[in-house]
């Protein structure tokens, strides 16, 4: 039987974890209330603390004892995360915490598999989240006030999140046989392309678009690792830029790594490698006043990449791409890789092109499963989406 799992430091949330076990269990049913706190509780739980730091790798001594809050936080946190991926009874996880609860719980959370119901209640759903969120579809509900004892304003966040929670346990989406599942990049400036792209694979494959925002790319490698892939069409590595060159949309240096550890199909292209991204214009680093930069929208200012830096950028997937057992076609658009790379646009750059394409080429080792082809086309004209959905079919 399928449990709801409510977490927190029972030391110092116990009014409120007592709160939502209650709500909980009247909503859903079966719960089971979890300690993660590392001092004496002052509630009785299912799960003590001293069983949750077991799972911790070297033991409950490495957690339970330490005077020290910060590593204490630390350890539980591994502790926990081993503790939630032990059990395969999980209908959904809810939590509560502070800053030290939080990080606690987001340790675990964030590795449970896409799709499995994850909520935590917490003083931090503001500002960067992005280190408690990581990649993973974890849901985070600002607590308003803070978690220090029940009020009319608490009481009415934990009502809603626990009737959230009991929804999405208790209502679990339904699962399709569905095609083959292939993960695809795009950027505002590659949207022609990769659209026309799914559109013509869409009837023998589950094509999942994913965002080149930093975490777009680590999310589509993620899956693929998971198993939940079976090829790439990864057109747009403008990921890459923002990590070579200081962007804010970064990939890391695992960026085609999922492609090296699984070998599945891989066709691939440059898309906006022309551009690196930052904030508000105040917000650009001042190594480079004097670059050709466009404003998108206030909050978004896009610097143009450099022959040098593209240069750079081609050796660097090339030296990786080299590392794919799988089978790997990299398609290169000699017209231009993004819209603002077209001739009359803010950001056509010939040279700066031809510098990229040269590194990849010079860079990459073909072999029978390694290929690269130019293409006489726009990475937004549809024969150029053509040749790369058919070298897609030709890999599989």
């Amino acid at each position: 039987m399928k449990r709801i799992y409510l977490a927190g430091t029972a030391d110092t949330k116990s009014e409120e974890l007592a709160l939502l076990a209650v709500l909980l269990r009247r909503q859903f049913g079966a719960v089971c209330l979890v300690d993660v706190g590392t001092r004496a509780a002052a509630l009785k739980t299912d799960v003590s603390a001293a069983e949750v730091a077991a799972h911790h790798p070297e033991g409950a001594a490495a957690v339970l004892g330490l005077t020290d809050r910060g590593q204490a936080v630390m350890a539980m946190g591994q502790a926990f995360a081993g503790f939630i991926a032990s059990r395969d009874d999980i209908a959904g996880v809810i939590g509560i915490g502070g800053g030290g609860g939080t990080s606690i719980l987001c340790q675990g959370l964030r590795d449970l598999p896409y799709g499995v119901p994850k909520l935590v209640v917490t003083t931090m759903a503001s500002g960067d989240t992005a280190p408690y969120v990581g990649i993973s579809d974890l849901i985070l509900m600002p607590a308003v006030t803070d978690l220090a004892g029940l009020n009319r304003i608490s009481r009415t966040i934990l009502h809603n999140a626990a009737m959230a929670m009991a929804g999405m346990a208790g209502h679990p989406a339904r699962k399709i046989a569905s095609k083959p599942a292939i993960g695809l990049t795009m950027f505002g400036v590659t949207t022609p392309s990769v659209t026309a792209i799914a559109a013509d694979l869409r009837a023998t494959h589950d094509c999942l678009v994913f965002h080149a925002t930093g975490t777009g790319g680590r999310t589509m490698e993620k899956l693929a690792d998971s198993g939940m892939l079976t090829g790439f069409i990864d057109i747009t590595t403008t990921e890459v830029a923002d990590y070579l060159l200081g962007g804010v949309l970064p990939a890391t240096a695992d960026r085609f790594g999922a492609v090296a550890r699984t070998g599945l199909p891989w066709v691939g292209s440059v898309g906006a490698l022309d551009m690196v991204n930052f904030g508000a214009p105040e917000t650009v680093p001042a190594r480079f006043a004097g670059r050709l930069f466009y404003h998108h929208n206030p909050q978004v200012t896009l610097m143009r990449t450099t022959p040098a830096e593209n240069a750079l950028i081609g050796q660097w997937i090339a030296v990786r791409l080299n590392l794919c057992p799988g089978p790997v076609h990299l398609l290169i658009p000699e017209g231009g890789v993004s819209m603002l790379d077209a001739p009359g646009m803010a950001f056509h750059d010939p040279k700066a092109d031809e510098a990229l394409f040269a590194a990849l080429e010079s860079h990459l080792r073909p072999s029978p499963s390694r290929r690269l082809t130019r293409l006489p086309h726009h990475i937004n004209h549809p024969a150029f989406a053509a040749a790369a959905a058919t070298a897609f079919r030709n890999l599989i």
